[in-house]
Order: structure tokens, then sequence, then C-alpha cells
């Protein structure tokens, strides 16, 4: 659909080859190239963004994903192909500050509307820097006990404030639906003769939400603690919106491995929290996870930060494995 491609096959080959100069392509045979169809065709950067581009597009968009199945997307590395062909894109749909290498390509690249999810809710700081509040010891985190008054967790330092912006929004179904909502204008703002559709579409996508939040909501009310263990710090927005407690073995970045301070101290919040289950991801290796878990004879089970659907999903969609994620919480909390 896009009228500006004016781009010549030479062009197109010179800015592959230079590409290949900058980035360091990855094996990637089945990574998604941008398509020029008659439909108004969407990058989706991973997951979450391609789910939002599917459901509030619907029948008039064609969208194509960065990250192939099963790849981790904080760890991606776009092709030079991939970053040449987003000229051949209607618009680039993704999260500024979760992909590196896809805010790269993105700022390199000319002509597509450019749509940055971050810019259209406020980004919040939750635990990113859990080595550095890993340094508290476990002595201290017992103190914060003594000091509380009896209920909830007014004496935890849990907020490990020298995070830095949290990009896992769509893990919030409220803060999911300003994303969309900023989304669908985006879209009727660049294909208007689809503007009613995206409209229509955006309002039926955030009533399915506000749905959703409402069920998380109902079905955590009741619950014996607050505290939930992780294997990285993804799920803070969707701690803050349900008043529970993120502890993460490791920050932000889900490679990262925990300092022995912080395992010990994971261990302490466990045995003082009545936690009974360590999260681990299905993109990322749960070996550290159940490692832990063992150590503190607690359970394991999976907490899905949607960063990407596989055959290991509990559900083939965002709504899905929402709900599988809200079942699985309820268990570990043990809520009613």
């Amino acid at each position: 659909m896009n009228v500006r491609r004016l781009i010549s096959a030479t062009a197109a080959a010179t800015a592959v080859a230079l590409g290949a100069t900058a980035l360091t392509a990855c094996s990637g045979d089945s990574a998604a190239y941008a398509k020029n169809t008659e439909k108004f065709d969407v990058v989706a950067s991973f997951y979450p963004m391609a789910f939002l581009a599917e459901e509030i597009g619907g029948k008039n968009v064609n969208v194509t994903t960065l990250v192939k199945p099963g790849q981790e997307p904080h760890d991606l590395e776009i092709t030079a192909r991939q970053t040449a062909s987003l000229t051949e894109a209607d618009a680039i749909l993704y999260l500024q500050g979760l992909q590196p290498a896809v805010d790269e390509a993105v700022a390199q690249t000319e002509g597509p509307r450019k749509i940055d999810a971050a810019a259209l809710t406020d980004l919040e700081k939750h635990g990113a820097e859990v080595d550095g509040h890993a340094e508290e010891s476990s002595e201290a985190h017992a103190d914060e006990h003594a000091e509380e008054s009896g209920d909830g967790h007014e004496g935890h330092d849990h907020s490990h404030e020298a995070g830095g912006k949290d990009p896992h929004v769509w893990l919030d179904p409220a803060k999911y639906g300003e994303v969309a909502e900023g989304v669908s204008k985006a879209f009727q703002k660049a294909d208007p003769e689809h503007a009613a559709d995206y409209r229509a579409n955006t309002e039926d996508l955030v009533n399915r939400l506000d749905a959703l939040d409402k069920k998380f909501q109902d079905g955590l009310k009741d619950r014996k603690t607050d505290v939930f263990l992780t294997n990285h710090s993804a799920f803070g927005y969707l701690a803050e919106a349900y008043g529970l407690i993120e502890e993460s073995l490791t920050g932000l970045d889900p490679e990262s491995e925990p300092s022995a301070a912080r395992v010990k101290e994971l261990q302490h919040i466990a045995k003082e929290d009545g936690v009974t289950t360590v999260f681990y991801e299905t993109l990322v290796s749960d070996r550290t996870a159940r490692t832990v878990a063992k150590d503190a004879g607690l359970r394991t089970d999976v907490l899905d930060p949607l960063e990407g659907i596989t055959e290991k999903s509990r559900g083939d969609d965002y709504f899905q494995v929402m709900e599988a994620n809200l079942a699985a919480l309820q268990k570990a909390l043990e809520a009613k």
C-alpha cells in the first residue's frame, strides 16, 4: 500500500550491503521481512506489538514480526535484509527500550510511520537493579519484618528504585489498553480510509482488556500472600496493578545470573512471606529458577511474560496466556 516506495532495486541492494557492515545477522531464514502488499503493511518488533496490530487492524492490515517464533526478543539481532526491507512498510510498531537493535534500525529508517508504544503510556521504574539491592542482607530484611504493623508489607523494601524504566507494559491489561488506543489513533491517521474499522476493532479490544483486568482483580482479591518470585523483573506493572510484590532472581535482563547474596535474600523472603513457588519463563532457561526452588524447598511453575508465543505457551494468544498466568498466580498465592 505504501505510496512512498520510490527506492530502486539498485538503492535497495546498496542498503543491504551497507547494513551488512553495521549489523550482525542472525540465522534468519525464518525471520520476518516487511512486505509491500495492497493492505496497510505493519512491521511489529515482537509479539505484544504484533498482537495489537492484528487486533486493531483486522482484515485491513498485513503484519510481519521481526522476532521469529521461540526467539528471546531482548537479544534480537536484525539482519541487514530486514533493516533494508523496513522501508517497504507503511508503519513500524515497536517499544523503545526493549530491543536495542530495533531502536537502532528504526532510527536509521526513513519513510514508514514510526509508532513507539513506550510513548503511548507512562513507563515506570520497577526492579531493574536487583544485584545492587541484594547487598541488603537477609538480617536487614528480617528487621524490616519486625517493624511491620502486622498487616500488609509496609516494612519491605521491594521497590528496587535504582532500576531503569520498565518496558513490560502489556502485562497490565489496563496499560495495554492505553497503548492500544494510541496505536489505533496512529493507524487511523496513517490509513484514514479504514479509520472506522480501526476504531471499532479497538473498542472491542479495550472492552476485552477491561474484562481481563476485572478477572485479575476478582481472582487475586482473597489471597494468602502478596509476594511472588520470578526469574526476571518482567511483572512489575502486573504486581502494581493488583497490589502484589514481585521479587526476581535478576533484574530486567532475563539472561543475567543472580548473585549469591540475592539468592540467600530470596530464600529468606520466601520463608518469611509464605512463598510457595518460583516462576520461570518459556523463552528463557529454567535452570536457575529450578535450582533456587530446590534449595529453598519450593515448587516451580510458569509465569509467561508473553514476549512470544510458542508451542510451549499455555495458550494461543495474549488473552489465553494471561488467563493461564492468572491461574498460576492464584495457585501460588493461595487465592480463594
